[in-house]
């Protein structure tokens, strides 16, 4: 029996049959084919992210309906901070309910090449380079610290809860919208795999980094290399498992690390169009970028699947 030897970032993915799925095909060029389909293209963008401002103001409506009139507070609440994730972690099951509406493909599709979500590929991309990220994010933290403000203890409790289970549940439902549905739509207008490939990065990575609402230079940039390394990592991995989990410890460390420093998030996000960044917002980037430079490099080699046919060489 012959056995082929995966590098550490791969696993054993048995070659999956999807139907409406060409076997050769990488994550991105699913929906790719004779005709580019623009239009449809151009439709499937809009309703994405109609669902998304829907999903956020429906969920915040409650959420405020209930402090005000069951717990009688005002003003930016946890129960509020909870609502916007839950609005982002529907977007999960939106962008897979509009890939079969508008393209055909199974919902698992989604997951990856496999059609399946690897959860061997998640728990090493965890162990290998969540410690890179979660220390980089609290440099930059160390280097731009922001003045306190007073929180009560109920508060606390709170977000360290909604840090823990909902905020990856965010993450991962920006990485099935962006770097899923609109990734394959954007990868999918080109009959070029190359063309494809840069457009589909490079289009949802500028648009959702100006949906951010930031144009300072720092922010900006931090939000594109970000999201653009997201990207690349998902098509050079096949799937969406690495970036969930870079993008989920991303988030949650930096959730977690301002309430431990008492810093004003629901303040920070209200008025992010106005913030000033700096260089130190960068540190992670440079982290996600060598990240990033690590996987395409082994992905050279077998590795995690990149076309349903069997793994990448």
């Amino acid at each position: 029996m012959q056995h082929t030897t995966l590098n550490w970032l791969g696993e054993q993915d048995a070659p999956a049959t999807i139907p409406r799925v060409p076997p050769t095909v990488e994550y991105h060029r699913v929906y790719a084919g004779e005709k580019r389909r623009i239009l449809r293209g151009i439709f499937a963008i809009i309703l994405l992210l109609v669902g998304l401002v829907c999903f956020a103001q429906l969920s915040l409506t409650g959420a405020r309906l209930i402090d005000t009139e069951l717990l009688g507070r005002t003003g930016s609440s946890p129960l509020q901070h909870a609502a916007g994730a839950l609005s982002l972690a529907a977007l999960i099951p939106f962008s897979m309910l509009l890939q079969r509406l508008l393209y055909g493909i199974p919902f698992r599709s989604l997951h990856s090449v496999t059609g399946r979500f690897r959860f061997g590929i998640f728990s090493r991309a965890l162990l290998v380079f969540g410690p890179l990220v979660v220390i980089t994010v609290s440099l930059a933290s160390l280097m731009m610290p922001s003045p306190p403000v007073a929180w009560t203890m109920i508060d606390l409790i709170a977000y360290f809860v909604i840090g823990t289970l909902l905020t990856p549940l965010a993450a991962a439902g920006e990485e099935y919208g962006f770097r899923g549905f609109m990734f394959r739509v954007v990868g999918g207008w080109s009959r070029s795999a190359r063309l494809g490939t840069v457009i589909g990065i490079i289009i949802p990575t500028v648009l959702f980094s100006l949906f951010h609402g930031s144009l300072d230079p720092y922010i900006l940039t931090s939000y594109l290399v970000l999201f653009g390394s997201m990207a690349v990592i998902t098509w050079r991995t096949g799937g969406l498992e690495t970036a969930v989990v870079l993008h989920g410890l991303y988030n949650i460390t930096g959730l977690v690390l301002a309430t431990t420093l008492h810093v004003d998030v629901a303040g920070q996000l209200n008025s992010r169009a106005d913030a000033t960044g700096s260089i130190t917002l960068l540190i992670p980037s440079a982290a996600f970028v060598l990240i990033t430079g690590i996987i395409w490099w082994k992905t050279r080699e077998p590795g995690p699947a990149r076309t349903p046919g069997g793994p990448a060489r």
